[in-house]
């Protein structure tokens, strides 16, 4: 959760309220495709992946993902954004997917990066958690640069 932009979850009952809100998201006005990530042999619940504000009219939406830390660097947020990126393009008819990720997240900026985003600026004080503000970088990736 270091990079996910939101304070720590103080207890239980602020878990389950962060799941009934993202579950609503679908329903919202510029809706959402929040998937669960999980391991094909055990079954377990490892992340998540997602389309969130996604503007109809404009053809685009934002890219959101967290990956459980001991399962981090096997392929398994590349496998999934692929996917994402697919049904945005395919089903969603997006032509532009965006994302904002902090400077110091070296592993996201990789999966970006293999994806083919492109960096496109820093985005100054953009983000505030943890009792300070953030500056975080804007990516994105236009139809015409995905290569499935």
């Amino acid at each position: 959760m270091q990079w996910y932009g939101i304070d720590p979850l103080r207890d239980l009952s602020a878990a389950e309220e962060r799941i009934r809100a993202l579950q609503g998201l679908g329903r919202q006005p510029n809706p959402a495709c929040p998937w669960a990530l999980e391991t094909k042999a055990e079954s377990r619940f490892i992340g998540t992946c997602g389309l969130f504000a996604w503007n109809r009219n404009w053809r685009k939406c934002s890219v959101g993902y967290e990956l459980a830390r001991d399962v981090q660097g096997r392929g398994y947020m590349t496998e999934a954004l692929s996917a994402a990126i697919r049904y945005g393009l395919e089903r969603m008819e997006l032509n532009r997917i965006e994302a904002q990720v902090h400077p110091s997240n070296r592993r996201s900026l990789a999966v970006l990066r293999r994806l083919d985003f492109v960096e496109e600026g820093r985005l100054r004080q953009a983000a505030y958690w943890g009792g300070q503000y953030h500056d975080m970088l804007q990516f994105a990736l236009l139809r015409q640069g995905f290569r499935p």
